[in-house]
């Protein structure tokens, strides 16, 4: 029997439609799970407060610091400029992430094989603890994510002007990923296209990371000092290895840093362990038309080795190798958002590789077998959020006793806080963070000693805290 050859430039969009339905199924899915898991309620983390307090109805403005984009800022304006409602704030941005799910997996609907590939890729991200906790966060990790899967597709299927729009959205969210981002899809060997490729990714990396480049020439004495400044920041970048750091990090601490003390856990260690063999088996599969593709009835067995497959596996990889880059072999500290690109991107050459290696069972038992182990490690994913959540709230709660600490030796408003943890602090009391060589009112301490200028203050043991170790240190006067 001939084989029917399909391109996917003239797919039927038909055909592509049905495919759609289910990967908004997945979106709609994980916007509600994020929700119902994580709850809205949950008070802002410490990156949160910076981004969001760009807003006045979260202010005072938490000092804003090298590294950070505006990205995030901008993407909560539709609700921060209006309420300071964290439950508002919350269900927007688990509504925000879901859409951006879908929008990201959206070019791969039309160019995988069969209907459920894309939906499954995306439905197997999405199920990732750490995946569905920052899904209703104002943080920018998901969004650098689903602009990279979606640059990915768009690129391959020459849809340049998503294509410049999901780099574009990359730069906003981080500078420095957007960059990682970037390299691969300019240094891709494919001619077709080439001129628009460079256009459109030139442009949308030019528009992203253009307002992170004036802003350091304005704020930061120019782009190599701030680079040098967020370097500092991050405890310094250089030569090393992380990936033990990453390893420990994928049932928590949310940051590991440092990671002595954390250790491996097996159960979660299982799905990550088999990244590599899948990734491979996915590349595999697509590597050039089996003879059993020949003769195929299915048109999901026909359509499976089509070269634009082939160069879009092999390219996602690739670019997930350039964005884990940094992570892995740069910065020596480890947290589970820092990879969410890398898992994004791989999640498609693993479902590959899963319908490759479940096509070749013989057994039911082992299909069954392979089922059972799915549902456990997803069972195990959803127990790891619902601990982390748990968490959140317990050690989020401690800045409010911190505050009420401060406010029963009268610091309120208008105050400047200092030390290392004065940030979420001064937030929840409505102050501001000390800028560097302001003189703050009082000083929130943990597990640290009172600077010099407050060596004759008041030092007062916070109680009944999640985390142990807060102090305050007011002036005598007070």
């Amino acid at each position: 029997m001939a084989v029917q050859t399909v391109t996917f430039r003239h797919a039927s969009r038909a055909a592509a439609r049905p495919t759609r339905r289910p990967l908004a199924a997945v979106a709609v899915g994980f916007a509600v799970l994020s929700l119902l898991l994580v709850p809205p309620t949950l008070a802002l983390g410490w990156d949160e407060i910076v981004y969001v307090s760009r807003w006045p109805e979260f202010g005072p403005a938490a000092p804003f610091s090298a590294p950070r984009s505006r990205g995030v800022p901008l993407l909560v304006a539709p609700v921060a400029a209006v309420t300071d409602s964290v439950v508002a704030l919350r269900c927007y941005l688990a509504a925000a992430a879901g859409l951006a799910l879908y929008l990201g997996y959206r070019p791969w609907a039309a160019l995988l094989p069969g209907r459920a590939v894309a939906p499954t890729a995306a439905a197997a991200y999405g199920a990732l603890w750490f995946a569905l906790f920052y899904g209703g966060a104002a943080m920018p990790n998901h969004y650098v994510a689903m602009a990279a899967v979606g640059a990915v597709g768009a690129c391959v299927r020459g849809r340049w002007l998503p294509l410049a729009l999901a780099v574009t959205a990359a730069g906003l969210m981080r500078a420095s990923d957007a960059v990682w981002l970037a390299l691969p899809l300019l240094a891709w060997p494919g001619r077709a296209g080439l001129a628009p490729r460079v256009a459109a990714v030139g442009g949308g990396l030019l528009a992203g990371v253009g307002p992170w480049l004036v802003e350091a020439e304005l704020g930061f004495g120019g782009v190599w000092a701030r680079l040098r400044e967020a370097s500092e920041i991050q405890g310094g970048t250089g030569l090393t290895f992380s990936l033990l750091e990453h390893a420990a990090a994928l049932d928590g601490p949310l940051l590991c840093r440092p990671c002595e003390g954390d250790h491996v856990s097996w159960p979660m260690l299982g799905w990550w362990l088999l990244l590599p063999p899948l990734t491979a088996a996915g590349l595999y599969a697509t590597r050039r038309t089996p003879p059993e593709a020949r003769t195929a009835a299915r048109p999901e067995v026909r359509t499976a080795v089509r070269p634009e497959v082939r160069t879009a596996v092999r390219l996602a990889v690739v670019t997930a190798c350039s964005l884990g880059f940094t992570y892995l072999f740069l910065i020596d500290y480890a947290a589970t958002r820092f990879l969410l690109p890398c898992y994004a991107l791989l999640a498609v050459p693993v479902v590959l590789g899963l319908g490759f290696v479940a096509a070749r069972l013989s057994s039911r038992a082992a299909a069954v077998g392979l089922t059972a182990l799915a549902l456990a490690q997803l069972a195990v994913q959803f127990d790891t959020l619902r601990t982390h959540a748990r968490i959140q709230e317990r050690a989020r709660a401690d800045w409010e006793r911190v505050a009420e600490a401060l406010r029963a030796h009268d610091v309120g408003p208008p105050c400047v806080l200092g030390g290392g943890q004065a940030i979420p602090v001064a937030h929840t009391l409505g102050c501001r963070a000390a800028e560097p060589g302001e003189e703050p009112t009082a000083f929130v301490l943990r597990d640290a000693s009172s600077p010099r200028r407050a060596r004759d203050w008041t030092v007062v043991e916070v109680a009944d805290t999640y985390n142990p170790g807060w102090r305050v240190a007011v002036p005598p006067a007070r």
